[in-house]
């Protein structure tokens, strides 16, 4: 797994554990000052050794690049946060298949509903929320008065009696 930091942090760590290594201190040393495993450090030597001058530089990250640029996935953000409604849908709820419309709406990018859920998930940090069910004309303080008034009343309530009645 890569560890965490920009490309030139890691680059920094690795030329800094060169430098380290050319000092005198030993793999398993370097491999603590700097927060990695001595196999990495050993690499990291094998890999300076064989082309100093870009042996330690990082590499582009594999895969296709994301359909939305950063500034793009900020855009839609924004758009998700003021709300569905504002997007011109009946209820406040989003959906991947709604979210996929709007950014085939406002960026002419279309995603799957799994690449929308991917998205939200891991590169605008979101999780998925259920919503609660309520009724919108729900009254608290009637089901509060109805919770302590009526209930205890119609409330099944065991006889003293009844317990021995039960068969053994």
């Amino acid at each position: 797994m890569r560890p965490p930091g920009t490309a030139e942090q890691l680059e920094a760590r690795r030329r800094r554990a060169i430098t380290l290594l050319h000092a005198g201190k030993s793999y398993r040393e370097v491999a603590e000052t700097v927060g990695a495993a001595p196999s990495s450090v050993v690499r990291w030597e094998q890999a300076y050794r064989r082309d100093k001058k870009n042996g330690l530089r990082s590499r582009p990250t594999p895969g296709r690049p994301p359909w939305l640029s950063p500034t793009e996935q900020e855009k839609l953000k924004e758009v998700l946060l003021r709300g569905a409604s504002a997007a011109g849908y009946a209820t406040e709820l989003w959906t991947a298949k709604r979210v996929g419309a709007v950014i085939r709406k406002e960026f002419g990018v279309r995603y799957t509903e799994a690449g929308v859920w991917r998205l939200l998930r891991k590169s605008l940090g979101w999780s998925w929320q259920k919503p609660e069910r309520r009724a919108l004309q729900r009254d608290e303080a009637a089901i509060a008065q109805w919770k302590r008034d009526e209930w205890p009343r119609i409330k099944k309530r065991r006889s003293p009696g009844r317990a021995s009645r039960l068969p053994r």
